[in-house]
């Protein structure tokens, strides 16, 4: 197995391409041994298939997520995990267009993808997954996620450190065992904190094991006005120029909940 010892990881690229294009020229100018997407290729924004030349491009290692399963199987939904009306009435609307904007060819790449990686980095075994080593929609969040559970997932998988995204919210816990988790956010949308930015994770393993969230800044008023033109809805609209979510609020625990305005 090749060893690196620093690598950026990003989840939730929602078809954000202005956003990817940012970060990956980010990720340029600070170097990496290597660039990870952790799934969640589409959805949310326009335009699906702007995203993959600049994955391929920039050499990005993926893995699957709930979202790349369904769209490359053809599936009848996002497999999101919701279960209020609400959020997925919004989650059958950005379905079906990203279903029917994402090319034969880009579908049967993402069909393809593993679900989960696994590299060294210095000294620590990493797995790489979607939600958690044992469900790609399962939601680990910050709040309601036992140090015990981690650690339990982290013997289970025979790794030191565990990866994941899905949620939309970046966090990193470092375990009593020395063990880490890290949500490392995704690039797609803000992370409900009224800011408009997106983040990404720079993970290095020397001269110690150290996680930074990295903030991207991108043409956000342009990625809104593309959505618009695509005619998808204004509450997505809603939270690329706002950094609120105005969808997906019910799957979020109290003190998730509680940082957002909705």
């Amino acid at each position: 197995m090749l060893e690196r010892n620093r690598i950026a990881v990003f989840g939730g690229v929602y078809s954000n391409h202005l956003a990817l294009e940012a970060a990956l020229a980010d990720i340029r100018r600070r170097g990496a041994d290597a660039i990870f997407c952790l799934g969640d290729l589409g959805a949310f924004g326009p335009h699906p298939d702007k995203v993959f030349p600049l994955l391929r491009e920039a050499n990005v290692l993926c893995i699957q997520g709930n979202y790349d399963h369904s769209i490359g199987n053809g599936l009848a939904d996002c497999q999101c995990g919701y279960t209020d009306p609400r959020d997925n009435h919004f989650a059958r609307i950005s379905y079906a267009y990203t279903l029917a904007h994402t090319s034969a060819e880009n579908r049967d790449w993402m069909k393809a993808l593993p679900a989960q990686r696994r590299i060294q980095l210095g000294s620590r075994r990493v797995l790489m997954c979607h939600g958690s080593p044992r469900r790609t929609n399962e939601f680990l969040w910050e709040s309601t996620t036992s140090s015990a559970f981690l650690d339990q997932l982290a013997e289970e998988s025979d790794a030191d450190v565990i990866l994941a995204t899905h949620t939309g919210i970046k966090w990193h816990r470092e375990l009593s065992s020395g063990r880490h988790f890290v949500n490392v956010g995704v690039l797609g949308r803000p992370e409900n904190d009224g800011r408009t930015n997106v983040w990404y994770a720079l993970i290095d393993a020397r001269p110690e094991f150290r996680v930074q969230f990295v903030p991207v800044e991108y043409d956000h008023r342009r990625l809104a006005e593309e959505m618009r033109s695509e005619r998808l809805p204004e509450e997505f609209v809603q939270t690329i120029t706002t950094g609120w979510w105005t969808t997906c609020l019910e799957v979020l625990p109290q003190k998730e909940r509680r940082r957002g305005k909705w």
